[in-house]
């Protein structure tokens, strides 16, 4: 069936593919209708191998088809789906893409780390948002965004565990190579912000570990902040603790426990280079500002 614009019953459908997790939106001009997510791990191993591996297409492809079945089930007329950075490195992402069409109805669409930025700022600030900076940390990238400039770094939470961080316990050493590693990559960004907001996994992760809650609530995190002065507590806790335990963390997704780490050494990294002593934290991210797009269209 051909969507027809104008018709306000519309239901839109955003997927979003990520390094590490893949996520789906279902909205309409009447608000939000359902929200998944799945962490996969699909880039894990691109930064030094250029290619999805089979494991993670798999994982992936597991995720996709129960999207497909909530979008067929919600009769979803108008589909997006977007791929991020572990899709812009790997080679073999058009067959992998053939794949995902297959199921979820509509084929990706690569987008550029300016374009990520600006769907992330949209979705978490709308279209004002003078003197505010969106810090959205991914799997292999991140993006600092305002109203009016947009940079995208590769390097997030998967791409540092792969290049330095490994697995758990992870000791003294490697913490603060990882540090300096990402002091490098983000030495060059200057951004004066007076507020910083940050969203998607890692940020939100955090936000519901430094809160201590029993259970992951969006309600909960979203409005909240991390400061600056907690990450370093939190990456020394974590660092040390075998990976069962951080799986562990009752608010913590389980899949997420391998590289929440390396995005803590991240995001404390974004914070210090920013001169901020906090982040509000946003559940609202690119997969809202996609949507928001879509809706305008109707």
């Amino acid at each position: 069936m051909e969507p027809q614009l104008g018709r306000t019953t519309l239901k839109i459908g955003v997927v979003d593919i990520g390094t590490n997790s893949m996520r789906l939106l279902i909205t309409s001009p009447d608000g939000e209708i359902g929200r998944w997510v799945r962490v996969t791990g699909l880039g894990r191993g691109v930064d030094k191998s250029g290619v999805l591996s089979e494991a993670g297409i798999a994982r992936s492809m597991d995720a996709f088809a129960r999207f497909g079945q909530h979008l067929d089930e919600e009769e979803v007329e108008v589909r997006k789906a977007i791929a991020t950075s572990a899709s812009r490195d790997a080679a073999n992402r058009e067959q992998f893409f053939d794949q995902v069409e297959d199921v979820i109805g509509v084929r990706p669409t690569l987008i550029s780390g300016d374009d990520e930025a600006r769907y992330a700022f949209r979705g978490a600030v709308g279209s004002g948002g003078g003197g505010i900076l969106v810090s959205d940390i991914g799997g292999g990238s991140t993006e600092f965004v305002t109203n009016v400039e947009a940079i995208s770094v590769d390097i997030g939470s998967v791409r540092l565990t792969d290049r330095i961080l490994g697995t758990h316990p992870i000791g003294p050493d490697r913490i603060e190579a990882a540090r300096i590693h990402v002091h490098h990559l983000f030495a060059a960004i200057e951004f004066e912000a007076n507020e910083v907001v940050g969203v998607a996994g890692t940020w939100t992760s955090l936000s519901a570990i430094t809160m201590k809650l029993d259970r992951y609530d969006r309600e909960e995190v979203h409005g909240s902040s991390v400061a600056l002065g907690e990450l370093s507590g939190v990456i020394d806790s974590l660092a040390g603790m075998s990976l069962p335990d951080v799986e562990a963390i009752p608010s913590l997704e389980p899949d997420r426990a391998p590289v929440i780490v390396a995005g803590a050494i991240v995001a404390e990294q974004v914070l210090a280079r920013l001169s901020v002593e906090k982040a509000k934290i946003s559940e609202r991210d690119t997969l809202d500002g996609v949507a928001e797009e879509l809706l305008a269209l109707l």
